[in-house]
């Protein structure tokens, strides 16, 4: 197993030093799901939930996210982010999410699409969570990444 990236020989917190590594094309594509009830699910599909375009928001809040997750994630680097698509696809009982994220740089952007996922996910729950309390945030993982030194990685499911 190799060592914690994030913390120094004598175990503290650090932010990793890229200063060395290439600019290069970087990609993830996250994913998450929202579980909740045929009403609920109803309600957030038609814009019917008073709070209005629940997808709409979400798509907006996870793009925000993603660009913000320096601020969010304590050692990330802040990177200058060059595309983000966030996907919703409605399925039985549940909203799926998936975010892809993609830059020119030295660090790679997987922490930028689960973040743009979670908020995403956090936001419709948000929006529809006057019509069902039970509602679950599920799943949220990388799928995908490509670029950088340690190589692509394509989740197997």
């Amino acid at each position: 197993m190799s060592e914690l990236t994030h913390l120094d020989k004598s175990g503290a917190a650090r932010m990793v030093d890229v200063s060395d590594k290439a600019v290069t094309a970087r990609e993830a594509v996250a994913a998450g799901r929202l579980r909740l009830s045929n009403e609920a699910l109803n309600a957030l599909r038609s814009q019917a939930a008073a709070k209005g375009d629940a997808v709409a928001v979400a798509r907006v809040a996870g793009i925000m996210a993603a660009k913000r997750t320096s601020d969010l994630i304590p050692l990330c680097h802040p990177l200058p982010i060059e595309r983000i698509a966030i996907d919703f696809v409605y399925e039985a009982n549940a909203i799926a999410v998936k975010a892809t994220v993609a830059t020119q740089d030295k660090t790679g952007v997987e922490m930028e699409a689960l973040t743009a996922v979670s908020i995403a996910l956090l936001t419709l729950y948000d929006m529809g969570k006057s019509l069902d309390k039970s509602m679950t945030i599920e799943a949220v993982r990388l799928l995908t990444k490509f670029g950088g030194k340690s190589g692509d990685y394509v989740r197997s499911e």
